[in-house]
């Protein structure tokens, strides 16, 4: 998933995050800026708002493997797990195959004990 970094936003990411979100209200369905929103919202820990962007991704994306591994990744991160489940079954059904990365992405640990996991590993051939 994408990298994050704690701490309070300097002005300059505040400045990018405003530019951002106004863009994204302005044209809902811009494939760039909704990346770029997620990308920022993931940094930030901004994991409501980063959900919903990537739902929003999934709208407009629909074919996209890695939208849909991130919004697994969203729904891991809020502990809501049968939909990241549904999410990354989604993507590796649309051909998301980087198993080492699945297997260490600190966005799944909620769901990685879960035997539904493994299931998924064995489906792209862990």
């Amino acid at each position: 998933m994408k990298k994050k970094s704690k701490g309070r936003p300097s002005p300059s990411v505040r400045k990018e995050l405003s530019f951002l979100e106004a863009v994204s209200r302005r044209c809902p369905e811009d494939v760039e800026t909704l990346k770029a929103l997620g990308e920022l919202y993931t940094k930030l820990d901004l994991h409501e708002d980063c959900l919903q962007t990537d739902l929003a991704l999934t709208r407009v994306c629909r074919e996209e493997p890695l939208v849909w591994y991130n919004l697994a990744c969203s729904f891991a991160v809020l502990q809501r797990k049968d939909e990241a489940f549904d999410a990354l079954s989604r993507a590796i059904d649309l051909g998301y195959r980087d198993q080492s990365w699945l297997r260490r992405d600190k966005d799944l640990e909620s769901i990685r004990g879960d035997q539904r996991f493994r299931v998924l590993l064995k489906r792209i051939g862990a």
